[in-house]
């Protein structure tokens, strides 16, 4: 390896060998000093990073939230320090060197992966790959339909994107690829670490793939350079930033490990540190004398400049809006606040709804409210995966999002569920706008990594998710969700909403929205629902997670606990309950998330000291935290069928009348 071969400093004078060998040096130290950690990333592509930030990127460490800063994902999170420690040059404040020499460590920020939130400029949760570059996709989205708005003067930035091998061999990667190069999302910029080398070994064991191909298939726009030649990376970077059509993905010849005597350029550069040895080697190869986590001021000093000139720019940007007449628009829109008056008009709706008491499916009462909140509010932005007239998630005037017109506001995102995800995921994390998207219930499945994401970074992305149970029908076992809602209840910071009728689906929809620091979802019926809440109430009981629908004539013999389309179930059960003399309270739990956090007082007035039977087309899993060990539970105990919704439901003995027995036998 002839490291000295290529000469890496320009006539502008940046020494950007030196600011490359700062990442790489920080970052095996760090990996050292835990013990743990993954050198050979951020040492094969320091001068992809040192050239990109150096020359091209706009951030300003003092203002990490400026709307139109550049954003930087790195998709390959497991060579996160290439990041802590560009962030520690730069001069955030929350990365000192003793944040840099603490990686790794329990409560530290410079956790094994960037994680959203635990450290200033991580734009986005990294680590499962091919996470990273879908999300990108979103934020690139979000950029371009916020200009289409309000202008380049207003709304002008990239996103940048470090993806390795495991990244593009994930299959969300395709779906991202896939709809980035159909939308033609030309702020978009892939620098692909293109090392030839996996944990197992050279990637040759497991893919053949010719990954440009693929990338000009999609309607990218592909280059390939040496990614340990400065001026090759400048020329790329330069090319794909003047490319006004198409997303960009520059292939980076690199090597892992690069510097590492002998370990670069094989798989044990990847996932363990180097050890003293090594490091001493990959010093004296790298020209870098050194001392552990020591930079000279030289080097520090062009870091620095880089953040220098972004708060420049910031500066000038900010005048910019000032003097402009959508200045307080641009404002509501980037802060993403709901107005007041949406949820003064949900609840409007709301007893619009008690009142006429409609019979309809709970997608279709969704449709119904996105009615509503999509014409109160310009920062819902819709979609679904190829499903918009099963989901109902568009509404009148949203306008459909197109390869290079970014008017509207809905999003045809394709049979890509992940990638939808994902994308929604970015979408939230700009800002501007409160994404939502739908698919089938039982498509939770594809879509689930990125869902975790939602949930892990905070973020309020609303799932759409129809065709909740068995009665969906026909479809049959391959479409009927037995599990999801289990598997949903389960995942931290999650809310799933099941509402029963029409006016619990305006509820859950108002809760979702309300909830900026949760994701939702919300478990929709394909068939038709009554009305069951007909006495309004301004008060929005759905957010309690549960209440009492119907309560007994006198003290309580059994309660009843049901959620979405068998509340329905549970009521008529109640009413054959009372004509065997059993007293029966009805229960509706559309959350039991928000119902865990209500106080005991409220929960035990809710729930009762009687005998308690739950009603669920799903799986019974979770249902004993709420049933007692002596509660009885009506559900599914395997996969579903094909057949008429009616006759799934006779068939798997989830009727009033198997409630009634039910019941019948708690209250003997």
């Amino acid at each position: 390896m002839n490291i000295a071969a290529v000469d890496h400093k320009p006539a502008d004078g940046l020494d950007l060998k030196g600011m490359a060998n700062a990442v790489r040096a920080l970052s095996m130290d760090a990996v050292e000093k835990a013990k743990s950690g993954h050198p050979g990333m951020p040492m094969g592509m320091a001068d992809v990073a040192a050239v990109l930030f150096a020359k091209f990127m706009k951030v300003d460490p003092a203002n990490p939230h400026w709307p139109d800063r550049d954003r930087f994902v790195l998709s390959a999170g497991h060579g996160s320090m290439l990041l802590y420690s560009i962030h520690h040059l730069l001069g955030f404040s929350d990365m000192g060197i003793d944040q840099l020499k603490n990686f790794r460590q329990l409560g530290s920020p410079t956790a094994g992966h960037p994680e959203y939130g635990h450290a200033l400029g991580i734009e986005t949760t990294t680590g499962p790959l091919g996470q990273g570059i879908s999300t990108a996709v979103g934020m690139a989205l979000a950029e371009k339909l916020l200009a289409a708005s309000y202008g380049s003067d207003l709304v002008d930035h990239q996103t940048y994107v470090i993806a390795g091998d495991g990244c593009l061999m994930e299959g969300i990667s395709h779906e991202a690829i896939d709809l980035a190069g159909h939308l033609k999302l030309s702020k978009l910029i892939v620098l692909w670490d293109d090392n030839q080398i996996s944990i197992d070994g050279p990637t040759s064991l497991a893919t053949s793939m010719d990954q440009k191909k693929r990338f000009e298939a999609a309607g990218w726009r592909v280059q390939s350079i040496d990614g340990h030649d400065p001026a090759a990376i400048e020329r790329a970077i330069a090319a794909a930033r003047a490319e006004t059509e198409r997303p960009s993905m520059i292939a980076c010849r690199t090597v892992i490990g690069f510097g590492a005597p002998t370990r670069a350029g094989t798989a044990r550069a990847h996932g363990e540190p180097l050890g003293a040895e090594e490091i001493a080697g990959a010093r004296a190869a790298l020209g870098w004398s050194y001392e552990p986590f020591v930079v000279p001021d030289e080097i520090a000093g062009m870091w620095r400049a880089v953040a220098a000139r972004g708060a420049a720019a910031q500066s000038v940007w900010a005048k910019r809006v000032a003097a402009s007449p959508k200045a307080d628009a641009f404002s509501r829109q980037t802060v993403t606040e709901l107005p007041v008056s949406v949820s003064e008009k949900l609840v409007a709706y709301k007893k619009e709804l008690s009142e006429t008491a409609p019979k309809v499916a709970s997608r279709k009462a969704s449709e119904m409210v996105l009615g509503v909140i999509n014409e109160a509010t310009d920062l819902t932005l819709g979609g679904s995966a190829d499903l918009t007239h099963s989901n109902y998630t568009i509404t009148k005037g949203l306008g459909s999002v197109k390869p290079g017109d970014f008017a509207g506001r809905y999003i045809h995102y394709g049979v890509r569920e992940h990638g939808m995800a994902a994308a929604m995921n970015g979408i939230a994390l700009h800002g501007g706008f409160i994404p939502y998207g739908g698919t089938f219930m039982c498509f939770t499945d594809y879509a689930r990594g990125a869902m975790r994401l939602s949930a892990l970074m905070s973020q309020r992305v609303v799932y759409v998710m129809t065709h909740d149970s068995i009665g969906l029908g026909e479809d049959g076992p391959t479409h009927q969700p037995i599990e999801h809602l289990a598997m949903l209840r389960a995942t931290p910071n999650m809310l799933t909403f099941r509402p029963a009728d029409a006016v619990e689906t305006t509820e859950c929809w108002q809760a979702a929205l309300e909830s900026k620091g949760t994701p939702s979802v919300l478990a929709l019926s394909r068939q038709s629902l009554p009305t069951l809440r007909t006495s309004h109430t301004d008060e929005n009981l759905s957010a309690k997670g549960a209440y009492v629908l119907k309560e007994a004539d006198g003290k309580r013999d059994v309660t009843l606990l049901a959620t979405g389309s068998e509340v329905e179930i549970a009521v008529a059960a109640a009413d054959l309950l009372a004509k065997d003399g059993i007293k029966a309270a009805v229960v509706s739990m559309p959350s039991w998330e928000l119902f865990e956090k209500q106080n005991e007082a409220y929960r035990k007035s809710v729930l009762g000291n009687a005998p308690r039977v739950a009603i669920e087309a799903a799986a019974r899993l979770g249902w004993d935290r709420w049933i007692g060990e002596k509660g009885a539970f009506v559900g599914m105990e395997g996969f579903g069928a094909s057949a008429p919704a009616p006759k799934l439901y006779e068939h798997f003995g989830i009727t009033p009348q198997a409630v009634q027995e039910a019941a019948r036998r708690l209250t003997a």
